[in-house]
């Protein structure tokens, strides 16, 4: 099984990206993830969505096509999406319906300073995805509040309890997507 991790930050220290290397560490053998970066996409427009698209699209594109799953993994900034993450989800949702993400099953992790962990996000992030026909792996949310007091110096997930909730949150998404690839 392929996987797909995005962060929905570019900050150099972000919790977010710090998570999907955490969520990586989580994986069954056989399992891999690959993580791709959402920010040398151009902002998402109509006029270069073309025939000839730029190549930075093409290739995240392509990336997402050709795996079994994705890991978004994203901070909340004014209760919502960065628009990054937004950005990119504009660029893979097209042509509609037959997109690269119609289908293509998700899972979504958050993590903040603030005491709810980016609950809003998900809730916003999961009505995008509706719309763009990727389903949403049906557990409950994956958040880390106070994430800044769950991760040490080199970047490693340290909080217990939360590396337990990530490790069968991880094993749920995997065992979901391998019951879906048998459909």
């Amino acid at each position: 099984m392929k996987l797909i991790g995005i962060s929905g930050s570019l900050r150099k220290e972000s919790f977010n990206t710090k998570m999907l290397h955490a969520a990586a560490s989580c994986l069954p053998e056989g399992v891999t993830i690959t993580f791709i970066s959402c920010g040398d996409l151009p902002l998402y427009n109509t006029d270069i969505d073309g025939e000839k698209k730029p190549e930075s699209v093409v290739q995240f594109k392509n990336s997402i096509a050709g795996c079994d799953g994705l890991l978004f993994s994203t901070p909340e900034y004014n209760y919502s999406i960065p628009g990054l993450l937004k950005n990119a989800i504009d660029w893979a949702s097209r042509p509609a319906y037959k997109s690269v993400l119609a289908g293509k099953p998700v899972a979504i992790l958050s993590g903040s300073k603030s005491p709810v962990g980016g609950a809003r996000v998900q809730s916003h992030l999961r009505d995008i995805l509706s719309a763009t026909l990727s389903p949403v792996v049906p557990s409950p949310p994956f958040l880390i509040p106070q994430a800044h007091d769950k991760f040490d110096d080199e970047g490693k997930l340290t909080d217990p309890a939360s590396l337990q909730r990530l490790e069968r949150y991880i094993g749920e998404f995997v065992d979901w997507v391998a019951c879906l690839a048998k459909r």
